[in-house]
């Protein structure tokens, strides 16, 4: 699968014979998708030439998130693991991860990134039915995805094949594209 070219545990011995926690195998979801996705080339603002990765709420992702990402780059490009807070301008990221905490926040979230080329993620139950892009679903203890190509797409986000295959759902949402 994805992860298994990028997982970072299988360098620490003391953990080779345990199986990664679902916030590690997510952190790992996070940074892969940065493959198997591609931006416009004029959605984002300069991360100084960066990925940047975020994250917003609390959840043990972040720090997953940020070791993973240590001294790692895709394409030729540093990653960055980024903590929001929910006034933050969240724009400021390629992919943002939404916990769970921040579910009844979650519509200004979404609408503040209406328009934006950001990849938004969560493990928020009926994420994608919210507006959300790609959601983290558990499937016989195993972490899975579902995947709103619509959203995606008005998004100007190309998902590969791929990718798509791999999910457990793959949606075509026909929501307002009004901003």
């Amino acid at each position: 699968m994805l992860l298994a070219a990028y997982f970072p545990l299988a360098n620490r011995a003391e953990c080779a014979a345990q199986s990664p926690t679902a916030y590690q195998v997510k952190a790992a979801h996070l940074f892969n998708f940065l493959k198997f996705v591609e931006w416009p080339s004029d959605s984002a603002p300069e991360y100084h030439g960066k990925w940047v990765i975020g994250f917003v709420g609390d959840s043990p992702i972040g720090d997953e998130l940020s070791r993973l990402v240590e001294g790692k780059n895709v394409m030729g490009r540093d990653l960055q693991g980024k903590k929001f807070q929910p006034a933050d301008d969240l724009r400021a990221c390629n992919i943002l991860f939404i916990s769970e905490s921040e579910k009844k926040r979650l519509q200004p979230i979404l609408g503040g990134l209406r328009g934006s080329s950001v990849l938004t993620v969560a493990d928020i139950d009926n994420f994608i039915g919210a507006g959300g892009m790609i959601q983290f679903v558990m499937e016989d203890a195993r972490v899975r995805v579902a995947i709103d190509v619509g959203a995606t797409g008005r998004a100007r986000l190309k998902v590969s094949s791929k990718l798509l295959s791999l999910a457990s759902a793959v949606t075509g949402s026909d929501r307002s594209t009004s901003n």
